[in-house]
C-alpha cells in the first residue's frame, strides 16, 4: 500500500495540459470543505491553499469571503489560476512555493490541502506537519483531503488509514474528524478519499 509512487513533473505537467482535463480539476467548492466550514460556521480570515493546481478552491474560498493566498510547486500552475482570478474579478494573493521549504511568513485561520500531503514520501511527512503548524494560527484548523487506503487503482498517490492520520498528525494537531469520501474531478470513477479536520 505504502510502495514508493511515481508522480508527474507536475511544471511540465501544467505548462504541457488544459487544467480542466486533469482528474482533480472541480470547478466548484470541495463539498467536504464546504460543510465543515459550515459545521464551524467559518465565514471570514485568512486561508492558504497549498498545492492550488488549477486554483479552483482558492477562487471558492474567495468567493466565500476569506482573504486567500493561494500556493503550488509550480509556477506554471500559480500563473494559471492567477489569470483565470483576474478574469472573475478575484483578488488573491498567488506565488510559487515548495511546501516543505516554505518562504511564506504569515500565519492562516484555515488551510487547505486536497493534493499536495499525499504526493509526499513518507520521510517528508514529518517536515510537513511542523511547516502547516507553523503557518497556522492558534486554534486555526488544517482541512486535509487525501486518498483512502481503500482506493484500489494502482495509479496516483499514497494512501492513508484513519490511525495513519492520526499517528502523524497527533504530535501537533488534534485529529477532530476523519470522514470516508471520494475526490470530486474529472474521473468517471471517483477516488475514494478521507477529509480530515484538523485544529491546531
Amino acid at each position: 500500500m505504502n510502495t514508493e509512487r511515481e508522480f508527474p513533473n507536475w511544471e511540465q505537467l501544467y505548462q504541457e495540459k488544459e487544467v480542466e482535463t486533469m482528474p482533480w480539476f472541480n470547478p466548484e467548492i470541495d463539498p467536504d470543505l464546504d460543510r465543515a466550514l459550515t459545521k464551524l460556521n467559518l465565514q471570514s480570515g485568512t486561508a492558504l491553499d497549498i498545492g492550488t493546481g488549477p486554483g479552483t478552491q482558492a477562487m471558492a474560498l474567495a468567493l466565500l469571503g476569506f482573504k486567500v493566498t493561494g500556493t503550488d510547486l509550480s509556477a506554471a500552475a500559480v500563473s494559471k489560476a492567477e489569470d483565470k482570478a483576474k478574469e472573475k474579478g478575484l483578488d488573491i494573493i498567488w506565488k510559487q512555493d515548495d511546501i516543505l521549504n516554505s518562504k511564506l511568513e504569515e500565519n492562516f485561520d484555515i488551510i487547505f490541502d486536497r493534493g499536495c500531503f499525499h504526493v509526499l514520501p513518507p520521510e517528508q511527512r514529518q517536515d510537513y506537519v511542523l511547516v502547516v503548524d507553523r503557518l497556522i494560527k492558534p486554534n486555526g484548523y488544517l482541512f486535509l483531503k487525501c486518498f483512502s487506503h481503500k482506493e484500489t487503482r494502482e495509479a496516483g498517490p499514497y494512501r492513508f488509514t484513519q490511525e495513519e492520520i492520526k499517528e502523524i498528525f497527533s504530535s501537533k494537531f488534534n485529529v477532530c474528524d476523519v470522514q470516508e469520501t471520494v475526490y470530486h474531478g474529472t474521473l468517471e470513477q471517483l477516488p475514494l478519499a478521507l477529509f480530515c479536520v484538523l485544529q491546531k
